[in-house]
C-alpha cells in the first residue's frame, strides 16, 4: 500500500487514552516536617475472556502481536485475570520546591518482580530521570480498559530517561532513543547505534471546552559493520485535542506522522510496539527510511454519578511496500494494526473505579494475510 493510500485511510484518524494513566490525585499525605510527601497508587484487577484465540499478556492486556495471521483457527475461549498493573507512587517535595518521584507497578511478564515506571527529579522547570515522553499528549486519547490501549495516539505511549524544561505550555527535551530497527534481510548490516538521542519539542494548552498539543521529533541511527557504514535521520510531528460539545458529551481524536522513526507510532510492528526504521537496500547498503502514520478518534459520554459510555478506534500503519519491492522480507511483518474498543465504566463509591469493555484488534501484514481477536475485560480498580 502506498503512503497516499495510508493517509487518506487516515483522515477520519481515531483517538486514545489509558484508564487513569497518571495523576496523583487523592494522594495520601505524610507527616514530614517541612517537606510535601504523597503516597499514591491503586490495586487494580483485570479479568478478560478472549472469544477466538488467546492473546491476553501482562494487565491481561490484549498483544497485539499474538494475533494470528496464519488463517488456521486455534482453540477459542480463554479467560485470565491477574493484578499486575497495580501501582505504587512516592512523591516527595521538598521546601526548596524540588520534586522527587519513584513510580512502581508489577507489570514484567508475570513475574510480579516491580517494574520501575517513573524516577525523576524535578525544580524550576527542568525534569530530569525517567518518565512520560516529551513527544506525548494525553489530550487526544480515549478512556480504555485496556492497559496498553489503542494504537496510533499522539506521540508515543512510553516512558524514557530524559533531560526536559518546560517553560508554560512550551517543553522541551533530549531523550534516550526509542526504536532503531532495521531490516536486514537483504544481506545488510547487523550492528546499529542509536548514533544520537531523541529530540523533542511540545505545545499543548486549553481554552474553553478545548484541550490541544502538538509535538515535534527527530533522531538518527546509524549502521557500521566494518563493511556497511550509512546512517539514517528520522523525524515526526503529531496533534491531539479534545473538545466538549457538550456538557456530557466529549470528542478526543489525534494524529501522528513519522518517517524513520516506526516506535514513535504507538502500538506499530509485528510485536505491536516497534516498528521498523529503515531497511537496507543491498548487501552492500544504504539506509532507506520507512514511513509510517497513526491515528485515534474517541467519544466519551458522561451519564452522571460517576458513570461513563467510552468508545474509541486506533490504528497505527507502515509503508512497507517500497522494502518489499526493493527485495526485502518483509512480507511477515505488520503493516497495519488497529483496535476498537467500548466500555461502561461506573464509579460505586469515591476512588473505586469499575467496567466492563468489548474489543476487537486486527492486524493486517504486507502479504496480505491478517486476523482479528474479539474479547471482553471487567476491570476493578481501588484507588488511594
Amino acid at each position: 500500500m502506498k503512503m497516499k493510500k495510508l493517509k487518506s485511510g487516515m483522515k477520519a484518524a481515531i483517538s486514545m487514552s489509558i484508564l487513569s494513566v497518571a495523576g496523583h490525585a487523592g494522594a495520601v499525605e505524610l507527616n514530614a516536617g517541612d517537606y510535601n510527601v504523597n503516597l499514591y497508587g491503586f490495586a487494580r484487577v483485570a479479568a478478560s475472556y478472549d472469544l477466538d484465540e488467546n492473546i491476553a499478556s501482562g494487565g491481561q492486556s490484549g498483544s497485539i502481536g499474538a494475533v494470528n495471521t496464519s488463517g488456521s483457527d486455534g482453540a477459542s475461549g480463554h479467560f485470565g485475570m491477574d493484578a499486575n498493573t497495580s501501582r505504587l507512587g512516592l512523591s516527595v517535595e521538598s521546601p526548596e520546591g524540588v520534586k522527587t518521584v519513584v513510580e512502581l507497578d508489577f507489570d514484567n511478564n508475570d513475574t510480579l518482580v516491580p517494574r520501575l515506571r517513573h524516577a525523576y527529579g524535578e525544580y524550576n522547570g527542568v525534569l530530569i530521570g525517567q518518565y512520560w515522553s516529551n513527544y506525548l499528549s494525553f489530550f487526544g486519547n480515549s478512556s480504555t480498559l485496556d492497559f496498553d490501549s489503542l494504537p496510533g495516539t499522539g506521540g508515543t505511549v512510553n516512558r524514557v530517561p530524559q533531560i526536559r524544561y518546560t517553560s508554560g505550555p512550551l517543553s522541551f527535551s533530549i531523550e534516550e532513543q526509542l526504536g532503531g530497527l532495521v531490516n536486514n534481510d537483504l544481506g545488510g548490516p547487523g550492528n546499529v547505534t542509536k548514533s544520537t538521542p531523541t529530540v523533542t519539542a511540545r505545545f499543548q494548552d486549553s481554552m474553553g471546552g478545548m484541550s490541544y498539543a502538538a509535538g515535534a521529533m527527530a533522531k538518527q541511527i546509524t549502521v557500521d559493520d566494518g563493511t556497511v557504514d550509512d546512517s539514517a535521520f528520522g523525524y515526526g510531528a503529531f496533534v491531539s485535542g479534545n473538545i466538549a460539545v457538550t456538557e456530557s458529551l466529549t470528542l478526543r481524536a489525534a494524529i501522528n506522522y513519522t518517517d524513520g522513526a516506526a516506535a514513535y507510532i504507538y502500538r506499530t510492528g509485528s510485536n505491536g510496539f516497534f516498528g521498523l526504521d529503515a531497511y537496507t537496500t543491498s548487501a552492500s547498503g544504504d539506509l532507506e527510511t520507512i514511513e509510517s502514520v497513526g491515528g485515534t478518534f474517541g467519544a466519551s459520554l458522561n451519564l452522571g454519578g460517576g458513570s461513563s459510555v467510552n468508545v474509541g478506534y486506533g490504528i497505527a500503519e507502515q509503508d512497507l511496500d517500497e522494502a518489499a519491492a526493493a527485495g526485502a522480507a518483509v512480507g511477515g511483518e505488520s503493516e497495519r494494526n488497529s483496535m476498537l474498543a467500548a466500555n461502561y465504566q461506573w464509579s460505586p463509591v469515591a476512588k473505586v473505579k469499575m467496567g466492563v469493555e468489548y474489543a476487537r484488534i486486527s492486524k493486517e501484514n504486507q502479504d496480505g494475510s491478517d486476523g482479528d481477536a474479539n474479547r471482553v475485560m471487567f476491570l476493578a480498580q481501588y484507588s488511594f
